[in-house]
């Protein structure tokens, strides 16, 4: 695993993390989980109110970017575990 690696998988994890705090904003805001959210609005539902439509909006497209990042995560340790399968071996390497 080369550096260039290492780096690309932190920047996942922190691209990762930075989505997450601003779900939790719309999560408290609203009042439910992300995936519970985003279940009715990918299936039609919208807001009752219009003052809610930007938010929607953005809370759908920041949980479709966390899952194609929660993919690409996937993708990559997936890829590391194949090099160094321990999960000891593999903080040693990326922390």
């Amino acid at each position: 695993m080369t550096q260039k690696e290492q780096f690309k998988l932190k920047d996942v994890i922190r691209s990762i993390h930075a989505i997450e705090e601003d779900m939790m904003v719309y999560e408290r805001k609203y009042g439910l989980l992300s995936e519970t959210f985003y279940a009715g609005y990918s299936q039609g539902e919208e807001p009752e109110d219009d003052t809610w439509v930007l938010d929607w909006a953005g809370w759908a497209g920041a949980y479709q970017s966390w899952l194609a990042l929660k993919d690409r995560y996937q993708q990559m340790i997936q890829q590391f575990q194949q090099e160094t399968p321990h999960l000891t071996g593999l903080v040693r390497v990326l922390a």
